[in-house]
């Protein structure tokens, strides 16, 4: 069986997580069938960008949505407005927006999970009624946050700022996706797990898969997969660390407790 571990997140986040396991020994292939394609801005979504100084807290879903959030409000503000809080999901969300911005953002903790499930575990943004948010994310992005924070009292705004455009792997490796012809494969998006079954055959299911959360996981069963594993998070450490202790377990550094709650069986 060969030692290539197929990679799915897209940009320098994924050769980032590239360079890491090549580093551990492990030779890795990009499927490449992830694209980002800026859109334009509705009605809507200007008029919520001239009013940024009325909104109590903004939210970044991705860095893809933090690059476009910044691109966005360069349009309409020399400087941003006072006061404004940012929330991201994720160690590199929050990375982007401080570079683009020069701003902090509140994250999930890591106990809770690089995620929307994670975010709203931040004790600000369960006390939201009657504050203003603003959602920066991608066309077709998940609901969880908006309606969750809605439910709390909160109004949002959700802002599109980006579209995804999924492609079939092109050879070979859409022939090593029919034939399990890999050591692991890495996701860390729900709608690239349901893009790739497709062109994963029986082997292939039954692979080891490296995903960023319990919710994929579960996602994963349900769509087939066999021997999904979850990483500690959605970072490139995270997800090259579990690679390595699901491939080489007996090099890996890893407490066994933790481990055993990491895999799905």
């Amino acid at each position: 069986m060969p030692d290539r571990v197929l990679l799915t997140r897209p940009g320098a986040r994924g050769e980032v997580l590239a360079r890491a396991l090549e580093e551990s020994g492990y030779a890795t292939a990009a499927l490449d069938v992830l694209r980002f394609e800026p859109v334009a801005l509705s009605d809507s979504a200007r008029t919520a960008l001239l009013d940024l100084d009325l909104f109590q807290g903004i939210i970044v879903v991705s860095p893809q949505a933090a690059t476009c959030l910044a691109e966005a409000i360069a349009s309409y503000w020399p400087q941003l407005p006072l006061g404004l809080r940012f929330y991201a999901i994720g160690r590199a969300t929050a990375q982007t927006l401080h570079a683009e911005l020069g701003v902090p953002a509140v994250i999930p903790s890591g106990a809770n999970g690089e995620d929307s499930e994670g975010l709203l575990e931040v004790a600000s943004l369960k006390a939201v009624a009657g504050k203003r948010l603003l959602l920066a994310r991608g066309e077709s992005g998940r609901e969880l946050l908006a309606e969750r924070l809605r439910e709390r009292g909160a109004e949002v705004e959700a802002v599109s700022l980006y579209r995804r455009r999924y492609h079939p792997p092109s050879p070979p490796m859409s022939t090593w996706l029919e034939n399990g012809d890999f050591a692991a494969l890495v996701v860390t998006s729900g709608e690239i797990l349901q893009h790739l079954v497709t062109w994963c055959g029986p082997v292939a299911l039954n692979q080891p898969l490296i995903v960023s959360s319990p919710r994929l996981a579960t996602l994963a069963e349900t769509l087939g997969f066999g021997s999904p594993h979850v990483a500690s998070g959605a970072s490139p450490a995270a997800l090259s660390a579990e690679v390595r202790a699901v491939l080489d377990p007996r090099g890996a550094t890893f407490d066994q407790g933790d481990h055993e709650k990491g895999k799905r069986r």
